[in-house]
């Protein structure tokens, strides 16, 4: 089941040529997904030869081959984790029941949506991205792009196979539905907020692969608990390559603040209006850029309370980060977990059924994961001697969804009146002076080992090459 066959016309190790009616199905799905491509997919980009990875065996060793593939050539397909005969349930309701392989009845409707939820995330990010290539920093930059780009069409795939494979024609109008939705469109836009943003640079891009990427790795984890079989072997394949998306993130914002870091201290100074002189994103601007990225990134989990994420739970749908590390009876029913509301012009906590709270255990164990990773940004300025620190917002800041949407929130938690959030907003997230002066650095440099003033080089390449290595090859 493992390996990977590369002679169909759509590569896949679940057997696809011994379901003729799926296959057909699917064959027919994807012209679509190639005319997507093409429509709104990285833009400029159908005759380079990128050095991307290939998913050759979903083994844990060895199963990407790294190559030049022209972009539209990438063999996009179905890859599943190997199953275990004897895997149970191991939360809710259903727990030491034997795993499902096709979906019960009663759960059609709910995994149906959270299957479609999370294949609308997808191609929304890859059109949020489209134009990014045009302004890419630097070819190793433009390579990682790219990479992410493909691997988010087949994650794309990943859902339109179990929705085809498992809900029939409901399956098949929810697949075509993916590819006409569109990021941003004020008609048929993308099903969850974050996912209709702009992302108007790289700074943002590197902030949305640190942030929304990272929510993306925490809802597959919790999808990969699923007592849904086949869903659960699809997201522990596709978190496999979620995880360099967020290398791309972490390792571009740490890049961008080593050269601020080290201009600052070229031209000892930390005034803001002499590193952009410089030509370098200043550190009030990041902890912007980090400001906005973070708050659209929890709404994503989320409202606090919400009796869909007991129903996913005690249907053994969608499971907790980690579930089976988790040292409780994996149940939840009469425990409690703190949310937060305002009373009286004041945050305070209460307690809530655990159940009905799982959106905000998701979010919190998101929030710890998050915190961990600007330390290490922060490190970076430590080592460079600058005392300024990084520090990701109050959860309750800028918030659109749940209990706390519209409450006006300084990023330190203060509960302030609208007339302060009006004058402070450009002082807590980016402004449209900000946008603008990070949008005039935005030049492309495509020459291999060259960089854009504004941020620094990479430690290593990719897969042991050099930084100034031949990524991609402009046809």
């Amino acid at each position: 089941m493992s390996t990977i066959n590369y002679s169909e016309k759509i590569p896949n190790n679940v057997n696809l040529g011994e379901d003729r009616t799926l296959q057909r199905a699917l064959e027919g799905w994807q012209p679509n997904f190639i005319n997507w491509w093409d429509d709104v997919g990285p833009e400029g980009s159908t005759n380079h030869d990128v050095y991307l990875r290939t998913a050759v065996s979903v083994d844990p060793q060895g199963w990407a081959q790294f190559g030049h593939v022209k972009m539209r050539d990438y063999r996009w397909g179905i890859f599943l984790n190997p199953g275990d005969a004897n895997r149970e349930v191991h939360f809710g309701d259903h727990k030491g029941e034997k795993v499902w392989q096709d979906v019960p009845g009663e759960h059609r409707a709910n995994l149906r949506r959270i299957i479609v939820t999370q294949g609308d995330t997808e191609p929304a990010s890859v059109e949020q991205q489209r134009h990014l290539g045009l302004t890419a920093p630097s070819m190793y930059d433009l390579r990682n792009l790219f990479q992410i780009n493909v691997e988010e069409g087949r994650h794309l795939w990943a859902m339109v196979y179990l929705l085809q494979k498992h809900f029939g024609r409901d399956g098949r109008e929810e697949a075509d539905a993916l590819l006409q939705r569109t990021s941003g469109d004020a008609n048929n836009p993308r099903i969850l907020g974050a996912f209709n943003e702009k992302t108007p640079d790289w700074l943002a891009f590197f902030m949305f692969t640190y942030f929304t990427d990272r929510d993306g790795k925490f809802q597959l984890a919790a999808l990969a608990e699923s007592a849904f079989d086949p869903l659960a072997r699809t997201t522990k394949f596709m978190l496999t390559e979620e995880a360099h998306h967020m290398f791309v993130g972490e390792s571009g914002v740490s890049r961008v603040i080593a050269r601020t870091a080290q201009v600052m201290n070229e031209l000892k100074t930390d005034d803001a209006q002499k590193i952009r002189a410089a030509g370098c994103i200043d550190l009030g601007t990041i902890q912007r850029y980090l400001n906005f990225h973070y708050s659209v990134t929890i709404d994503l989990f989320g409202a606090d309370q919400s009796s869909n994420a007991a129903i996913f739970y005690s249907s053994g749908l969608k499971g907790r980060y980690e579930e089976g590390k988790r040292d409780d009876d994996h149940v939840l029913k009469g425990q409690t977990y703190k949310v937060l509301e305002v009373r009286d012009g004041q945050l305070v906590e209460k307690d809530v059924p655990m159940l009905n709270a799982l959106n905000e255990v998701l979010r919190d164990d998101f929030i710890k994961d998050s915190v961990s990773g600007v330390g290490r940004w922060n490190k970076v300025l430590e080592k460079a001697g600058i005392p300024t620190r990084l520090v990701v917002p109050h959860k309750a800041f800028n918030r659109q969804i749940g209990a706390l949407a519209g409450i006006k929130m300084s990023p330190e938690g203060r509960v302030v009146s609208e007339v302060e959030w009006a004058a402070k907003r450009d002082e807590w997230l980016p402004s449209s002076e900000d946008f603008a002066f990070v949008a005039s650095l935005m030049g492309r440099v495509i020459e291999p080992g060259k960089f854009a003033g504004w941020i620094a080089p990479p430690v290593m390449g990719i897969n042991r090459q050099p930084v100034d290595f031949e990524y991609v090859r402009f046809g």
